[in-house]
């Protein structure tokens, strides 16, 4: 499966019900993803025998249509694009000077279906996000321990019956993550093996119940706050 048959199904999962038809006219997320991996493509700079530099910064300038339809996705969109330019310049050896930061700026200038795409190389700190999908809905997770279950007090709370209250919890140390299963009456799947307590790697698929989960690390560029008060967003 190629990188934007990827996006597409992960577009399936941000885009959905009535919003949906607002993309039948107009600029389409596919539009922006494609024109984001040539930005990648033409402005790669060999810096050395075994470094590739391309940009991490992107403005993405789109007419006030395309834009008011775009930014009424949220966040999930941008996360969505960012994964796709850190999957594309993985498979093409591609690296980067600082985290990935994607912005959609409007631009009064443009007329509906065109979109203009404004980058740079910009040293700074990366910030590693993880995040959990989930039916649809995306979960931020922070720093420590996020419990996961049908229990109302649980971090990330699941609509499904074969959860127990309190079924795993995930550790991340800001870097690395770790599955732990929580003594659950029905055990928990990670790639499709029972597990207990295991190291838990970005694009894993944990499954608890009946519901699936990804678990998913985003390289971004730092900022403070970035998924304040998100952190239950859809969940409760």
């Amino acid at each position: 499966m190629g990188i934007l048959d990827s996006f597409e199904r992960g577009l399936e999962r941000v885009v959905n019900g009535a919003f949906a038809k607002t993309f039948k006219s107009g600029l389409q997320p596919l539009e922006i993803t494609s024109a984001l991996r040539r930005e990648l493509d033409t402005r790669a700079a060999v810096v050395a025998r075994d470094r590739i530099l391309v940009p991490n910064d992107f403005t993405v300038r789109l007419s006030a249509d395309d834009y008011a339809r775009m930014t009424g996705l949220g966040p999930a969109l941008i996360d969505e694009f960012t994964q796709l330019v850190q999957q594309h310049a993985v498979a093409q050896g591609y690296s980067f000077a600082g985290g990935i930061s994607i912005t959609l700026q409007r631009d009064d200038a443009l007329t509906a279906g065109v979109l203009r795409i404004d980058s740079a190389n910009l040293k700074g700190e990366v910030s590693w996000n993880p995040v959990l999908d989930i039916g649809g809905k995306r979960f931020p997770l922070h720093k420590g321990r996020s419990v996961i279950g049908r229990g109302s007090d649980a971090d990330v709370t699941l609509d499904d019956t074969g959860a127990s209250r309190h079924h795993a919890q995930i550790l991340w140390d800001g870097r690395r993550a770790e599955l732990d299963d929580l003594g659950s009456t029905n055990g928990t799947l990670l790639n499709g093996q029972r597990v207990t307590k295991v190291a838990l790697p970005p694009d894993s698929v944990i499954e608890i119940g009946r519901t699936r989960i990804v678990f998913r690390v985003l390289a971004q560029s730092a900022s403070p706050d970035q998924y304040a008060d998100v952190r239950r967003e859809g969940g409760r």
